[in-house]
C-alpha cells in the first residue's frame, strides 16, 4: 500500500538557511563597513592618546576622565543644550501657529504656503552667508529695519550675550516651515464631528483649539519636536559658517568643539572621546523624546475615547 504524498504548503519555498546568505551578506557588509566599523574604530581611538602624525599610546578611559574636568567641553554642553532648547521651542511654537492659520481657507493660500516653505529648501551654508551680511552691525539690513521702530543697532552674532539667540533666529527662519507641514498633516486628518458639536454648544475658537485641536494634534507636534531636537543637537553648518564658535567660545557647541579638537588641533584621540560622549547624549535625549511621544499618543487616544 503506497503512502499518499504530503501536499506542499502553498507559498513555501524549500530553501535551507545556507541559501539565504547570498542575499543577506551584501546588506551585512554594507552595515558593517558604514556603521559598525566606524563606531568600533572611534571607540578604539577614544581609548588612545593619538595626535595626527604622531604615535599612539593606550590611555584607556583617560580621555573620558579628562572630559569631566575640561571647562571648555562643559561649557560647550551648556551652549548645545541652550541652543537646542531655543531652536526647538521657537520653530515649534511658530510652526503650530502657522499651521493653524494656513489650515483655514482664504485667497492665495496655496501661493503663500509655497512661499512660506521656501527657506527649508535652501542650502544651509548659502543661508548662513546671507545672514552674515544681514547681521553686519553697520551695513546689515536687520539694524536698518530696527531703526524704523526707533531701536538702536544690535551687535547680533558679534556679541557673546546675543550670539546664540541670533543663530537660533536663523534656525527658526529655516525650519519653522517643516514644523508647519507636519502639523498641517495632522490638522488635515482631524474629524469634523467634534467641531460641529462644539459649535452647537457655543464654544469659542480658542476653546475648540484648546480642548479639541490641541489634544488631537499633540502626537504630530511631538514628531516635530523629536525631529527638531535631533537636528538642532547636531547642528554644525549654520554655526560654523556664521561664527565658527565665536566670538571667543560663546557659540561653541559640542559639534564645533569636536571639529576644532580633531581637525584644527589634530588631537584625534580626544576628539573621538568627545564624539562618543556626544553620541550618548544624542541617544539619551532621543529616548526621552520617544517616551514623551508615546505618552502624548496615549493621552490623545484617551482624550478621543472620552
Amino acid at each position: 500500500m503506497t503512502q499518499a504524498a504530503t501536499p506542499a504548503t502553498p507559498g513555501r519555498i524549500g530553501l535551507s538557511s545556507r541559501d539565504y546568505w547570498p542575499f543577506v551578506a551584501p546588506a551585512l557588509i554594507v552595515v558593517g563597513s558604514v556603521i559598525v566599523f566606524p563606531w568600533v574604530f572611534t571607540i578604539y581611538m577614544a581609548m588612545h592618546e593619538w595626535k595626527a602624525g604622531g604615535a599612539q599610546s593606550f590611555v584607556g578611559l583617560g580621555n573620558f576622565a579628562r572630559l569631566a574636568s575640561d571647562a571648555r567641553f562643559l561649557e560647550s554642553i551648556v551652549h548645545t543644550l541652550l541652543y537646542t532648547g531655543l531652536a526647538v521651542t521657537a520653530p515649534v511654537v511658530l510652526g503650530v501657529f502657522s499651521a493653524v492659520i494656513f489650515h483655514e481657507r482664504f485667497p492665495l493660500r496655496g501661493l503663500l504656503r509655497g512661499l512660506f516653505i521656501m527657506p527649508m529648501m535652501a542650502t544651509p551654508v548659502a543661508i548662513a552667508l546671507v545672514w552674515v551680511m544681514m547681521f553686519h552691525p553697520q551695513l546689515g539690513v536687520l539694524n536698518y529695519l530696527l531703526s524704523f521702530v526707533g531701536l538702536g543697532p544690535l551687535t547680533w552674532v558679534f556679541n557673546p550675550a546675543t550670539v546664540i539667540p541670533s543663530l537660533v533666529l536663523v534656525e527658526t527662519w529655516q525650519w519653522t516651515p517643516l514644523v508647519m507641514l507636519i502639523v498641517l498633516g495632522g490638522l488635515a486628518s482631524l474629524p469634523t464631528e467634534p467641531y460641529e458639536s462644539a459649535l452647537i454648544d457655543g464654544a469659542s475658537r480658542w476653546q475648540m483649539f484648546r480642548h479639541i485641536t490641541w489634544p488631537m494634534i499633540l502626537p504630530f507636534v511631538m514628531v516635530a519636536v523629536i525631529i527638531r531636537t535631533i537636528d538642532a543637537l547636531k547642528s554644525f553648518d549654520i554655526i560654523f559658517a556664521i561664527t565658527q564658535g565665536g566670538p571667543g567660545t560663546a557659540s561653541e557647541t559640542i559639534n564645533i568643539y569636536l571639529y576644532n579638537t580633531a581637525f584644527a588641533y589634530y588631537n584625534m584621540g580626544y576628539g573621538s572621546a568627545i564624539a562618543v560622549v556626544f553620541f550618548i547624549i544624542v541617544v539619551a535625549l532621543s529616548l526621552v523624546m520617544l517616551w514623551l511621544r508615546q505618552r502624548s499618543k496615549w493621552n490623545a487616544d484617551a482624550g478621543a475615547a472620552a
